[in-house]
């Protein structure tokens, strides 16, 4: 489980098939991986991997073909920036919201407006994912926790503050680029028991 609250900006060093339709990733974090053993989670770019192994500030992870097919860590190079976030611990303060690093779809930038203080980001989303985000909700870009400022049928929007856009990478990520989202997993789990899916013991709704 992780925050979206980005702890380090670090770099992709490799990757490497290896075989089939998996890769292994190395990523330079020397934040990340001051105390990082192998079997931890780190949310990379908003997925969550699981350390392989660790070598000077640099963690290997692999990374499976259903999560190159359903996120855009397909599409890093190295030297490439990615969000890093270690997995939340018990009595950490909860800074952004409960985000899994599962990710739900990628979706693009389609427009930046620069303001005074601040600068307004729209994203296109996945059709079937739509109906999760609300005004005033949380989603998760690139394992960033956001604010939606405004929703449309296909699309939202969120104001980037100067500390997020020098710290991720989000500030430098441009009009169709991709990104990871995740919905906010409460409106899954709401729309599941609404829609009677769930049973209790027994079977008993």
């Amino acid at each position: 489980m992780f925050t979206g609250i980005v702890e380090e900006l670090g770099e992709v060093v490799r990757t490497t098939e290896t075989g089939g339709d998996s890769a292994l990733v190395a990523i330079r974090g020397p934040l990340v991986t001051s105390d990082a053993r192998h079997g931890d989670s780190i949310a990379v770019n908003g997925v969550c991997l699981t350390v392989v192994d660790v070598d000077g500030g640099v963690f290997t992870a692999d990374v499976m073909g259903e999560t190159l097919r359903r996120t855009a860590l397909g599409a890093l190079r190295p030297g490439e920036p990615v969000n890093l976030e270690r997995a939340a611990a018990l009595g950490s303060r909860l800074g952004g919201h409960l985000v899994q690093g599962h990710v739900d779809g990628v979706g693009e930038i389609i427009s930046r407006e620069p303001a005074a203080q601040w600068e307004t980001v729209r994203f296109r989303l996945p059709a079937a994912l739509s109906r999760y985000v609300v005004e005033k909700g949380s989603i998760t870009v690139d394992g960033v926790s956001l604010t939606v400022a405004d929703v449309g049928e296909d699309w939202f929007a969120v104001g980037l503050i100067p500390t997020t856009l020098k710290l991720t990478t989000l500030g430098a990520k441009g009009p169709g680029d991709p990104v990871n989202l995740e919905v906010d997993v409460l409106a899954k789990y709401v729309e599941r028991l609404l829609a009677g899916g769930a049973t209790g013991p027994g079977g008993d709704r």
